[in-house]
Parts: structure tokens; sequence; C-alpha cells
């Protein structure tokens, strides 16, 4: 029997919250851990792209991540970080610093964006980050940032490294390789969704999870989503899946996270939509529009 890979279920990768003027604002980001976590998310994700964190300091990563260690610890539940660099050198000294401190069960990593190394390049720069970054890796297929594809044979290939234990599937598509590599993944490695409008086919697909920037916004139905599918319910899982397409395409009708930062705001979770510079605050009237689908509550049948 194929053994289920560890990383299965949902993963938030959570948004960082701002004050005003532009502050790290710690108790709303411990907030919105222990609530992701309590609704049914099966782990957070800190410093993704999601958390801006090309914009946080080095004291304001560690704080971050420090408050969704904690939360992790008091509900069980993994933390994933977000490690990223195109000099695979650095990429290794921030995977052992982030394994020194031990509150990390592993670290999601993109491709090395920009310089596309091609797939042989990149499949040297992981084997290297395996062998001697001391953490468990996630794969972060997203070559619509990075600027370099990888094949399902590619993927695989790293899948069968020790020590790289899933990928974030977020090309933009499902289409031939999708399907490839979802048919060749390695026992026990986790193929988890990152294009959260096409979400429910990835998982109807065989996806073992997800890790989806709209779950920030109504994770429980997320949650709820992935374990229908898991559970072979296929009517409700499609009913659902489809109303939050709708909601993740309404949130990322704008640069993630600046619409869900809006949504948070107005629902009285975070202090400010604050995000820092290149983005910009989202409009009032893409705001209001994704309000409208964060607020419905999906009707569907429940499985039997």
């Amino acid at each position: 029997m194929t053994p289920d890979p560890f990383f299965t279920g949902l993963y938030v990768p959570l948004v960082t919250p701002f004050t005003d003027d532009l502050q790290l604002a710690p108790e709303p980001l411990a907030r919105l851990a222990d609530e992701a976590l309590a609704a049914g998310a099966s782990g957070l994700v800190a410093l993704g792209t999601t958390a801006e964190a090309a914009t946080l300091t080095s004291a304001e990563k560690r704080t971050v991540v420090r408050i969704c260690a904690d939360a992790c610890r008091a509900h069980g539940a993994p933390l994933i970080v977000g490690v990223g660099t195109n000099d695979t050198a650095s990429a290794v000294a921030s995977l052992r610093e982030l394994a020194a401190g031990d509150d990390a069960a592993a670290a999601l990593v993109p491709a090395p964006p920009y310089i596309r190394p091609g797939e042989a390049g990149t499949l040297a720069h992981f084997t290297t980050l395996a062998e001697h970054g001391g953490i468990p890796l996630i794969v972060y297929d997203v070559p619509y940032r990075t600027a370099q594809p990888l094949g399902a044979g590619t993927v695989a290939e790293l899948g069968r490294l020790p020590g790289i234990v899933g990928v974030k599937h977020a090309t933009g598509a499902i289409d031939s390789t999708t399907m490839e590599l979802l048919g060749c993944a390695p026992p026990g490695f986790a193929v988890l969704a990152g294009d959260d409008v096409v979400l429910s086919p990835l998982l109807a697909a065989g996806a073992h999870g997800a890790i989806v920037a709209s779950a920030n916004v109504r994770t429980a139905d997320y949650a709820e989503l992935i374990s229908l599918w898991r559970q072979g319910s296929g009517t409700p899982a499609r009913r659902l899946g489809a109303e939050l397409a709708r909601l993740s395409a309404a949130l990322f009708a704008e640069p993630n996270p600046t619409v869900i930062k809006g949504v948070l705001h107005a629902q009285g979770r975070i202090p400010s939509p604050a995000v820092r510079l290149p983005l910009l605050a989202a409009s009032t009237r893409s705001v209001s529009q994704a309000a409208l689908w964060a607020d419905s509550r999906a009707r569907h049948a429940s499985p039997a």
C-alpha cells in the first residue's frame, strides 16, 4: 500500500498584518494563525509571497516565524516557512538557520527565480539544498513568477531525493504535465495545489492538499473542500469548489495579497489593509466585491 505523504490537507499562507503606518502587528497575526488552525487548517505557511516576505526585515521575519510556530505548537500542527533566493549558497545558509531554530517542519523553496538556470541547474540547486540545508523541502513550482518551468519528470526526480517531501504545484494550468506529475509522484511525496481558482479540479485529479492564499478567508470551507474530495464526495465538492473559485477570482482581482488584506480589514480581523511598496492597497470596488463572496456561506449537501 502506497504511504500517504506527511503534508496533506490545507496549509494557509498567512498575510502579515501591518498598522496604518506599516509597522508589523504581532497580535493580529497571532489571532489569524490561531483562527486558521481552529477552523480546520492542517498547518500554516509563514513568509510566503502572501506574507510580503520580501519587504520584511530580518527581525520581522523572525517575529513572524515565532508567532506562527507558537500557534502551530499549540494546535499540534506543522509549520512550513518560505525560503526564496536564486543563490544556492545563500539558500543553504538560510535553511540551516531555519533548521537550527527547530520551529519549522519544512521549507517552501521556489525554483531559482529570474536567472533561468534550466532544469538541470534547478535539479542541481535543489540537490545541494536537500543535502546541506538540514530541513525537509517542498519545491515551489511557480514558473510565471520564477521564469523557470519544470517538467513532470524533473519534479518526480526531485521527489526521489532524500529530504524533498513535496511540491506546491502552481503552474497556472491543469495540463498534460500536471496529469503526468500526479501519475508519477513518488510514494510519500505530496502534490499540493497552489493555484487558488483551479483548486477543486486539482484535488479531483488527485492532489493531496493545498497551499492557497484565499484560505486566509473562509478557511473552514477550503479545509472542507479538500476533505470532501479526499472522501470521494464529488457532488458536494464540485458545488463548494465552484463557489470558492469565484471567491478566489475576486480575491486575486488585484495583486496578492492586497484584496485579501482589504477583506480581512473589512471583517475587523486586521488593523489595516496596508501593504508595503511596491504593492498598493486594493481598490474599494475590488474589496467590496470580494467581501460579498467572503461573507457568503456555501450551500452544499453534507456527505453521507
